[in-house]
């Protein structure tokens, strides 16, 4: 998909946030879209109803145990960064208490965000229960928020993914990079010699296309 497509779909002009605390359940209906900060980034879940909540989670324990009463516990921030590290992820059912992990809840803020309108909501239920169980993950090509996209919108793309792309573009691809990097070729070039002449035209070449591309 292109950035164009992207920003279409992911922007509008009204980014209204509804938050409640973890703890009130009322604002809560089958097949809200919940989110609250986790880490070093956001994390989502579908609300299924009963205090439950559908959510795709990195987690490493069940790598080393099969111990179902530890792993039903709340996942803890290691877990889950080791769960990333390791890629070992599932969508699992948590209270909304143990899924906001002490944080506030957003309800629905994406609804504001995507110019795609919303599944009716049983159907957004439905495709979060289909999927609970052991999943391929990855941070940027297949996270929470893929899941909870398709549940609730049929698109599996994610906001986080496309700006930490966008980021890390414009700082690799920058004139700053192809000028470090061209540096380094000749700096080896001059301290190495002939030697090294094969590292040094490598360089120079990844800074050409840095400078191209910037």
């Amino acid at each position: 998909m292109f950035p164009l497509q992207l920003f279409n779909i992911f922007f509008t002009a009204s980014t209204v946030q509804e938050r409640v605390s973890k703890d009130d359940l009322s604002p809560y209906t089958r097949g809200d879209l919940l989110e609250v900060p986790r880490t070093l980034f956001t994390h989502f879940g579908i609300y299924l109803g009963d205090n439950r909540v559908a959510h795709l989670i990195p987690d490493i324990l069940p790598v080393f145990s099969q111990n179902k009463a530890a792993i039903s516990e709340m996942v803890t921030n290691l877990r889950l960064i080791l769960g990333v590290v390791a890629k070992a992820a599932s969508v699992r059912v948590d209270s909304v208490a143990d899924f906001a992990y002490g944080s506030e809840v957003l309800v629905n803020h994406m609804d504001a965000v995507c110019n795609q309108p919303a599944l009716e909501a049983e159907e957004v239920a439905r495709r979060a229960e289909e999927l609970l169980g052991s999943i391929s993950y990855s941070l940027l090509w297949y996270n929470c928020e893929h899941y909870v996209m398709y549940c609730r919108y049929g698109l599996v793309i994610s906001y986080q993914t496309y700006q930490f792309c966008t980021a890390v573009r414009k700082t690799v691809c920058s004139r700053t990079s192809a000028y470090l990097t061209a540096l380094l070729g000749v700096g080896a070039m001059l301290y190495l010699g002939s030697a090294a002449s094969l590292t040094s035209v490598i360089f120079l070449l990844v800074s050409f296309i840095l400078w191209m591309t910037s």
